[in-house]
């Protein structure tokens, strides 16, 4: 156990986060997600059980959000709706990772099959027990750091 670390967060989760390099990308997928075939070599980490806002939680308690883009966030569509159609569970995410977002950017949303084209570039899929469907978010790493001396 470490401080200051969320006891969600396990030892191999860790570990992804702190490999990913600025504008890497993690998906947090619902339960039906289909993981295994898209992950085609990714990382591919469990957390059963689990519902997708308190893995969010846990994964940006430690993840910076990228500030070089418009969109740090992704979400997938909910089939046969148009945005700003967000589900429940969409919203109170979305909400919980607000305050993480900077004056301009936004979430967004994405069809459902040019969302499974994303997430061939992330660097890793987390798999959580959210049974709630379209439940599925990319959240793409920023820096952590000092601004740049001129």
């Amino acid at each position: 156990m470490l401080k200051g670390i969320d006891p969600l967060i396990t030892p191999d989760l860790l570990k992804v986060l702190a490999e990913m390099g600025h504008d890497d990308a993690i998906l947090l997928a619902d339960a039906n997600f289909t993981a295994m075939r898209l992950a085609a070599g990714k990382p591919v980490l469990q957390l059963p059980g689990v519902g997708m806002q308190r893995a969010v939680q846990a994964v940006a308690s430690l993840l910076p959000l990228a500030a070089d883009v418009d969109s740090p966030v992704a979400f997938m569509q909910v089939s046969g709706t148009t945005a700003p159609y967000r589900s429940a569970l969409q919203r109170e995410v979305l909400d919980l990772l607000q305050p993480s977002l900077l004056p301009g950017q936004s979430p967004e949303p994405i069809e459902r099959f040019a969302f499974y084209e994303r997430v061939s570039g992330v660097y890793a899929i987390v798999l959580t027990g959210e049974l709630q469907p379209f439940g599925n978010f990319i959240l793409r790493k920023g820096v952590i750091g000092e601004n740049i001396r001129p």
